[in-house]
């Protein structure tokens, strides 16, 4: 039969009905409310493209190298033109009409069940389609648009690479009666890192898409299941609401100015919404993720899968889960033990500790590129400063120490988002270590010790001892925080932070790594494979974040970063590049190099990675925006389409900020690094007055006042993304002010996180005292 309804299927119709519709099926016939529904079952999307004869033309049009961005838009374009402008055969289309009829000429939700998805070692999750408040006149299109999101460029690309073959996933489509919610949420019936008696509600008013997709920041409930106190209520500023609009859309509007900072729920609808995640949890009899909706007092459960985040005790050392509980820096196998020197011990070296842990391996002098092959696991480079070319090699290091750098140098942002500790600015490490020689480093205090044998890897002193870890439930606030990543092998690690997106994610490391300038590359290799190399760059973050936003920001990289490569003699020679051709400056300049990069961007959009977020760095006014807007209309980005905006790094653009909204922005994000040098006139790479480098000095914090001032008039966002933002007392100063997000570093999410939402918390008790 072309459809099923929800009470004839469960859990073993799985191959039939996807893995969405078989848990409907299975909380429906345990007497769960579930609004009921019905399946297109996956045998009818196989029927009709075989009964068609599309299914021969449909896979060979998908058969393509995925890596070929041209090839892949034309197979996606294809593939889904193949399936919505095929007839769908009549007895089909009766029967979904039959069964719509049946369940109520009321608008539904068609919702995609595909037979890959949430699987233990790959997640097809949010790629293909749902949609809401569908009427009958459209519910036989709605139903082939779900069959034609298998074949959008971006599952097409995660099926080659994750080696499934297309003609093995078939898809049902699930179709559901609507239930207009006048509040929605997700719940966790188990704390979802130890499986332990605690619930989390997060809750919000309107439609659940809200939620699911961050638009939203929730109210956070967590509850004792064992006592059934509430425990912790954190009451969001909820700016937004998803609605049905009046032709039956899902729209997105304010939240009534009573509502936003209202409670959602009560304490007697949160024992009601716990009892019915509690029988949930009962009947698979393993904790559960659980989508929920209230209308007209009632509960509805909307979807619930199981929880895949809960650590095991019994794994094996080196898993994802044990990774994250490690401390920032900490790597499996080199933790602080027997085999180091006591801290008594004489200290080799200082410097600045600028990625945390303590670790010992042997010295290897990076002082070219050639020298990088000799780098194996668990060395530790020590290198006058490092480059991204070397990022491979950090990446197999323990440790990296370095002459030269900062806090904010490449060595020190790279450690950090691997996670391999680092000692910088120690001046002379090269000179005073040998290559070959066992040391201990020290990425808090900043120290370089003599070290008398590398640990050995074995599991006893993997288990040595419990390892303290943050809670791993994410703090809910009403401003955003969300990560900054400087490499995409960061990606992940980044992701597994919790946060609410990418507030800055740059270009010129994927561009630097390569060893060759723009025009250098594009001379060896094309205009293409220049687009391709950033694409894939970017798509590896985006994927890994989606649908949370990523924020990348256009090329940045100072003229002496590119001296230093292939095709370096061609760029100019400065005496302080920081104050030179770079930022959109230099992009203005080369326009053709710049709609390359635009380019890509473009690309991305048309893969379907709609949450990636375009920033221009080092703006002066708005001259310069008005300029790169034009360009970016040049290349097919719809400037009103798309979200954009700019960075505010100078003294100029802060106090022309005005004009630089009313080009029509979406965002600006202050760059505390640079603001700070240009406003008080310091260098912040020259240790002679590094004392006097203040992100906090009073005329900094007044720019950035006057900017979100300004920017909450015209409705533009606003967030930091410098290194500042990891500081509490910078977070302090921007959640009072209204700033609508934080971007800190990897390794400070979490702390940024708890220091923000006890910010938040401080000024709800002001304002009702």
């Amino acid at each position: 039969m072309p459809t099923l309804w929800l009470d004839e299927i469960g859990a073993d119709d799985l191959e039939r009905v996807g893995g969405k519709a078989a848990s409907l099926g299975e909380l429906t016939g345990a007497g769960l409310p579930v609004p009921s529904a019905f399946v297109v079952t996956a045998d009818t999307y196989r029927s009709f493209i075989e009964a068609t004869g599309i299914d021969e033309p449909l896979f060979e049009a998908v058969d393509v190298d995925s890596d070929d961005s041209q090839a892949l838009a034309e197979a996606a374009e294809r593939a889904q033109e193949l399936i919505l402008e095929t007839d769908t055969p009549p007895s089909v289309r009766e029967d979904l009409l039959a069964a719509y009829d049946e369940m109520g000429d009321e608008d539904v939700a068609v919702r995609s069940s595909a037979t890959a998805e949430d699987l233990p070692d790959a997640s097809f999750a949010g790629q293909q389609d749902t949609y809401l408040n569908v009427s009958r006149t459209d519910l036989l299109q709605r139903v082939k648009e779900c069959w034609a999101s298998l074949f959008t460029q971006r599952a097409i690309y995660y099926r080659n690479e994750n080696d499934f073959a297309h003609d093995a996933v078939d898809i049902a489509v699930v179709v559901q009666q609507m239930v207009d919610a006048e509040k929605s949420g997700v719940m966790f019936t188990s704390h979802p890192s130890t499986g332990g008696p605690t619930a989390i509600i997060e809750a919000a008013w309107g439609l659940g898409e809200a939620v699911v997709s961050g638009a939203v920041s929730p109210d956070n409930y967590i509850i004792d299941r064992e006592t059934g106190t509430i425990d912790e209520v954190t009451v969001a500023d909820k700016k937004v609401m998803c609605v049905r609009g009046e032709d039956g859309e899902t729209i997105e509007r304010s939240v009534p100015e009573e509502k936003r900072n209202e409670r959602v729920l009560s304490d007697e609808e949160i024992h009601r919404l716990l009892e019915v995640g509690e029988r949930v949890e009962d009947h698979y009899d393993t904790p559960q993720d659980v989508e929920w909706a209230v209308y007209e007092g009632e509960v509805y459960l909307l979807q619930s899968r199981p929880i895949t985040t809960i650590d095991d005790p019994e794994g094996s050392a080196g898993s994802a889960n044990e990774a994250e509980s490690q401390p920032p820096g900490a790597k499996s196998g080199v933790a602080d033990g027997g085999a180091m020197e006591s801290q008594s011990d004489a200290v080799r070296l200082s410097g600045i500790g600028s990625a945390p842990g303590r670790v010992t391996g042997v010295v290897r002098i990076v002082d070219k590129l050639d020298n990088l092959d000799k780098v194996e696991d668990g060395d530790i480079i020590v290198a006058e400063m490092t480059t991204p070319d070397m990022v491979p090699a950090m990446k197999r290091a323990n440790g990296i120490i370095t002459d030269e750098g900062g806090m904010t140098s490449h060595a020190a942002i790279v450690s950090r988002e691997l996670g391999v500790p680092a000692v910088v600015g120690a001046e002379d490490a090269t000179q005073k270590l040998r290559d070959g020689e066992t040391v201990t480093l020290d990425g808090d205090k900043g120290t370089v010790e003599k070290g008398t044998k590398v640990p050995e890897t074995s599991d006893e002193q993997e288990d040595a001892g419990p390892v303290e870890a943050h809670s791993a439930v994410k703090p809910m606030t009403g401003t955003e925080v969300k990560v900054n990543v400087s490499i995409p092998e960061a990606a992940e690690r980044a992701a597994a932070t919790g946060a609410d997106g990418v507030g800055l994610l740059r270009i010129e490391h994927m561009i630097l790594s390569t060893d060759k300038t723009p025009s250098r590359y594009v001379e060896d290799h094309g205009e293409r494979a220049y687009v391709d190399e950033i694409v894939e760059g970017v798509r590896s973050v985006a994927e890994a974040f989606y649908p949370r936003p990523v924020r990348v920001r256009t090329l940045d990289a100072p003229s002496d970063e590119f001296r230093q490569l292939q095709g370096g003699e061609d760029e100019p020679s400065e005496h302080n590049p920081m104050l030179g051709y770079r930022g959109i400056r230099r992009s203005l300049d080369r326009p053709g190099e710049f709609k390359l990069e635009l380019r890509a961007f473009e690309r991305l959009y048309d893969l379907g990675y709609d949450n990636v977020e375009l920033m221009l760095p080092l703006v002066t006014d708005a001259e310069d925006i008005l300029r790169a807007k034009a360009l970016m209309q040049e290349v097919g980005i719809d400037p009103e389409k798309r979200d954009w905006g700019v960075m505010v790094e100078t003294p100029a653009s802060a106090l022309s900020i005005e004009d630089i909204c009313e080009a029509g922005i979406d965002f600006v994000s202050f760059g505390t690094n640079d603001l700070t040098q240009y406003t008080l006139a310091v260098d912040r790479n020259n240790g002679n007055v590094a004392d006097r480098f203040d992100e906090l000095h009073p005329a900094v914090l007044e720019l950035m006042r006057q900017v979100i001032g300004t920017c909450r008039e015209h409705d533009v966002a606003t967030s930091i993304c410098g290194q500042a933002a990891s500081k509490p007392q910078m977070v302090d100063f921007l959640v009072d002010e209204g700033v609508t997000s934080i971007s800190p570093n990897i390794d400070a999410v979490r702390d940024v996180q708890h220091e923000v939402k006890r910010v938040e918390q401080r000024l709800l008790l002001e304002s009702v005292r």
